[in-house]
């Protein structure tokens, strides 16, 4: 008995969706509910769990492939529940005399199991499998287990040198790119390869076009401008040095600096409500709540989780939201839910080392926060130099919305309030 696997349901506004990564090969043994294969949206990876407890026997889509909703992406064959049984694939295999699909093997004294690529590949070059090292589960042998045997057996056929080239070449442009293995990759190609200039073609991911079309927009369609102010962090720190302790003890999560930031925000987008608007069309929409997104740096490309109504919030409220949209971006599990909508952006390239940038408007919105690397530098107070933990704030602003005095104005609060953090309990 077979089970299909198909294309989830996707997300409101987004038609199709790519594969990035298929975690599972045929052959592979599944449980219910564990991750099958990752789909790329425009806005967000969604994972694909295994509807049953199974053996994946066919895989229909292929990695880079564009789906639909509701398309076949692959079929599992079911497991029986009872421990020691065979799977119903095996048993009307047996009936009909012959092995079960999903496992593909070739003759061999030890019954090695053989993925189906790494079969087409042995019987199209003539090569013994008994002689072939195995490095998938069980001893399994895999395609790339062909190619390794091939590259390295010193007599191959002058006739299948092209063969082995091209299903090289096109396993390694199979396989998923991470930043590191990119990295890596172009080590040890200039290494390898002194004096010769290389070159090499990734294509855009979905998630990363998106961005790229999102920021062009606000580029375009905003009159955007940037103010720069600089704070003293010193108050915060001894207030956060002060509580932290308590702070993690009652609440279970660490005080960070970003709930200041976001608490400081709120202060000054309520004295200046222009900057918590957006334009649509020829009118200028106030907003009545404070919906704030937070950059995060995930895994695919840069991601805006939104809190929701952050002037209701506590600073371990915020800290809590904050943690958990990290981690749900790490795993590429946000929704788009938690990424559509907000009235304020904030971002923070200071934990990357970023001393000073003008951050980009993310659109609808009117005005994002830019906050930077806190360093220690000298400066005047009462005719004395001293040393203070200072840190550039830099807000990105459209001006057919925001005059330039909000712009500056908006910003002396957000510093005026993390310099004294009492002006929030006393409201001054």
């Amino acid at each position: 008995m077979t089970t299909d696997v198909n294309v989830p349901e996707l997300p409101e506004s987004v038609s199709d969706a790519t594969i990035v990564l298929w975690r599972k090969k045929v052959g592979d043994t599944v449980k219910r509910d564990e991750s099958l294969l990752d789909l790329e949206t425009d806005k967000v990876v969604l994972e694909v769990p295994s509807p049953i407890d199974g053996v994946l026997s066919e895989i229909l889509q292929e990695e880079g492939d564009v789906v639909e909703a509701g398309q076949l992406l692959a079929k599992l064959d079911v497991l029986e529940t009872s421990a020691g049984e065979k799977t119903s694939a095996a048993k009307s295999a047996d009936k009909a005399g012959n092995k079960p699909f999903v496992l593909e093997e070739i003759e061999s004294p030890a019954d090695r199991v053989i993925t189906p690529s790494a079969r087409k590949m042995l019987e199209e070059n003539n090569i013994n499998a008994d002689e072939v090292p195995g490095s998938g589960k069980d001893d399994r042998v895999l395609k790339e287990d062909v190619i390794a045997f091939m590259q390295q057996n010193s007599a191959p056929q002058t006739t299948h040198k092209s063969s082995v080239i091209a299903e090289k070449q096109k396993y390694q442009a199979d396989q998923p790119v991470s930043t590191a293995t990119q990295s890596v990759t172009k080590n040890t190609q200039s290494t390898d390869t002194a004096g010769q200039r290389i070159e090499k073609r990734v294509p855009m991911t979905r998630l990363r076009a998106r961005v790229a079309e999102r920021l062009l927009d606000a580029q375009h369609n905003a009159a955007i401008l940037t103010t720069f102010n600089e704070v003293n962090m010193q108050p915060v720190m001894d207030l956060r040095n002060k509580y932290k302790d308590q702070f993690a003890k009652k609440y279970d999560v660490k005080l960070g600096f970003m709930s200041f930031f976001i608490k400081a925000s709120i202060e000054a987008l309520k004295r200046f409500p222009a900057v918590n608007a957006s334009i649509d069309g020829n009118d200028i929409v106030y907003h009545g709540y404070f919906d704030i997104g937070v950059a995060v740096a995930a895994p695919r490309g840069l991601v805006v989780p939104v809190l929701r109504n952050v002037d209701q919030m506590s600073l371990a409220d915020i800290e809590r939201n904050i943690v958990e949209y990290v981690d749900k971006a790490k795993n590429n599990q946000l929704s788009i839910d938690e990424m559509t909508g907000g009235t304020f952006s904030l971002t923070n390239g200071g934990v990357f080392g970023s001393m000073l940038s003008t951050p980009i408007i993310n659109p609808p919105q009117s005005a994002i926060l830019g906050m930077h690397k806190i360093q220690q530098r000298a400066m005047v107070e009462n005719g004395e130099i001293v040393a203070r933990p200072m840190m550039y704030l830099a807000l990105s602003y459209d001006h057919r919305i925001i005059d330039g005095a909000e712009a500056v104005q908006f910003l002396v609060t957000i510093k005026d309030v993390l310099e004294d953090p009492a002006r929030c309990l006393i409201g001054v």
